[in-house]
């Protein structure tokens, strides 16, 4: 069997779209998308929700009215970093307890380091314990929402647009 196609139209045209495509400075927008996504994550901090939109389940703190969920430090949040290359984009972070907080714990054993016993208000009342088990609900902040992906699309058609 034997097929044969033919193809008609302006193959110098397309030619050199496609050569002024392989120009396209790939760090300047890998790093263009990179920074934002980071940004969109940082924010996700104030709105608290995940990048489904889902809104995170609120801590103690916060139900307490003393501070935002994830945010009594800001160490987690300082902590988003973005790099690119010609390559492609990331955002992450390296502090230890990052994936337990995007990712939930159940049954997280806690036991005191550095003293005898836990010391912590509970119920309106200090209380010590030599370890306590706790969950902790998954609160998602790393990820690509469906707005990250609408600037991830207007990044490419623009630098597509600049060749």
């Amino acid at each position: 069997m034997q097929i044969t196609a033919t193809l008609t139209g302006d193959f110098p045209a397309l030619q050199k779209k496609l050569a002024a495509l392989s120009r396209i400075n790939r760090y300047a927008l890998a790093k263009n998308i990179s920074e934002g996504l980071r940004g969109s994550t940082l924010d996700r901090f104030r709105s608290g929700k995940s990048p489904e939109g889902k809104p995170w389940e609120p801590s103690i703190r916060e139900q307490q009215g003393q501070g935002l969920t994830l945010t009594q430090t800001t160490r987690l949040k300082n902590s988003i970093k973005s790099i690119a290359d010609a390559t492609g984009a990331a955002v992450g972070t390296n502090t230890i307890y990052a994936a337990t907080h995007q990712f939930g714990d159940e049954g997280r054993t806690i036991r005191a380091k550095k003293a005898k016993y836990l010391r912590f208000m509970y119920k309106g009342a200090w209380v010590k314990a030599k370890k306590v088990t706790v969950n902790i609900p998954a609160r998602p902040y790393l990820g690509i929402s469906d707005e990250d992906m609408e600037d991830i699309r207007d990044e490419v058609e623009y630098a597509v647009r600049r060749t």
